[in-house]
């Protein structure tokens, strides 16, 4: 046999032997182990979600939340608007007490200024601090996707030029609002923060959707894209519980809405006239507040004080106390409420419209907001009407900070509804 062949011989014998022997047993890699998390808090805002949306048939995942734990209708504070509200919401007192009184708003200390819903200047917030502040000082991380105020940094002050602020606090994470990122992508960020290892992974987190408020003004409160809004929204709600799921992260989610939607039409107007010439007019819609020009006062305050159909004003000091509204500086000296459902304007609209609006009596049916709590620290239940100052001590007790004295709310609504720590 020549060479070449006993070769390939002894390597079909060698091939024979390795197919009849059996390969050494090597055991799969063990399965990680699924992290013990901590139980994070999530705030989520639904802005204009009015509390009877639930019954529209179109939200599933809230429903949900709201079987598994607790709910109920929630009243705003007075002012019933979307700034004012939510740092009410965070920061446990009324408008009139956290500085936050309108949407636009100006200041006797600075009379050249207004502030506006893009104003992240610290001088407009530093009257009360917002629980992420406190929470931080705790050595609990947070984390805002979007929540009025939550860019501002608290305590610090503006100066350096070019919106540059000197000191304060912000949470940890935090982004600047833009109404293109999609509630999609907004979801995403924060299961993305809850992504990041123990040491650098937030414990209370904010969340916004603006989109179910957008489609209220534009078509009202009981057109079809309104109802669908919510729908979309509540998918989104859905996304983050299924993501929660996959992390085997346990959360306390708190979904709230900052007011409620009431329908309006030109139909229904009601115009300053020859007073809003003699004034100062700083806000116009579901009220008016104004401040009448020097030597004008009594002319305006004529036309103006006591009961008209469909609104009623009233020098700032005389706002009826259920509304806990008219003793802060930046409240013009007269203020006049519509009839829900009614817009006062300065001069009658020159097309006609139809939509929706807020910022009437915060005890009007329309005004009241959707309150949904639901995880390991809830039991099942549902809590009468109650203000939206409860919610700031209600986060405190899942957060596990101390009461903290001086606010306008209290945990009361909840008790026998938490779990027991």
């Amino acid at each position: 046999m020549r060479w070449t062949t006993r070769i390939a011989a002894a390597a079909l014998v060698a091939v024979l032997q390795a197919c009849a022997t059996p390969p050494a047993y090597t055991p799969p890699p063990p399965a990680a182990a699924v992290e013990a998390r901590v139980p994070v808090t999530i705030l989520v805002s639904i802005d204009g979600f009015r509390a009877d949306y639930l019954q529209r048939g179109v939200t599933p995942n809230l429903n949900r939340l709201a079987a598994a734990g607790i709910s109920g209708p929630m009243r705003p504070s007075f002012p019933s608007k979307t700034f004012p509200n939510h740092w009410t919401l965070v920061t446990g007192k009324v408008p009139d007490h956290n500085g936050i009184v309108a949407n636009r708003m100006e200041d006797p200390a600075r009379p050249n200024e207004v502030f506006t819903m893009a104003t992240d200047d610290p001088f407009w917030w530093n009257a009360t601090p917002p629980i992420w502040v406190d929470a931080e000082q705790a050595g609990i991380r947070t984390a805002t996707m979007f929540w009025p105020g939550a860019n501002v940094a608290f305590g610090g002050e503006a100066g350096g030029g070019h919106g540059a602020v000197k000191g304060g606090t912000r949470p940890q994470d935090w982004q600047q609002f833009n109404q293109a990122v999609t509630g999609e992508q907004r979801v995403n960020a924060v299961l993305d923060w809850l992504r990041r290892p123990a040491g650098i992974r937030p414990r209370f987190l904010t969340l916004y959707f603006d989109a179910v408020d957008t489609a209220g003004h534009g078509f009202g409160p009981d057109d079809a894209r309104t109802t669908a809004a919510a729908a979309e929204v509540d998918r989104q709600i859905g996304a983050l519980v299924d993501g929660l799921s996959v992390l085997h992260q346990p959360a306390n989610l708190v979904i709230v809405a900052d007011h409620g939607m009431a329908a309006t039409s030109s139909d229904r107007v009601v115009t300053l006239g020859e007073a809003a010439a003699l004034s100062h007019v700083v806000e116009t819609g579901p009220y008016a507040s104004l401040t009448p020009l020097p030597g004008n006062e009594a002319a305006v305050e004529k036309a103006l004080l006591g009961r008209h159909p469909h609104m009623e004003c009233w020098r700032k000091g005389a706002i009826p106390a259920r509304l806990r509204y008219g003793t802060h500086p930046r409240i013009p000296a007269i203020f006049c409420l519509a009839e829900t459902g009614w817009l006062i304007l300065d001069k009658p609209p020159e097309k006609p419209f139809a939509g929706g609006n807020h910022g009437y009596d915060n005890q009007a049916p329309e005004m009241a907001a959707l309150f949904v709590a639901a995880g390991p620290a809830f039991r099942h239940g549902t809590v009468p009407a109650f203000d939206n100052v409860d919610i700031t001590p209600l986060l405190r007790d899942v957060l596990g900070l101390p009461s903290k004295a001086g606010l306008d709310g209290d945990d009361a609504p909840f008790r026998g509804l938490l779990q027991a720590r």
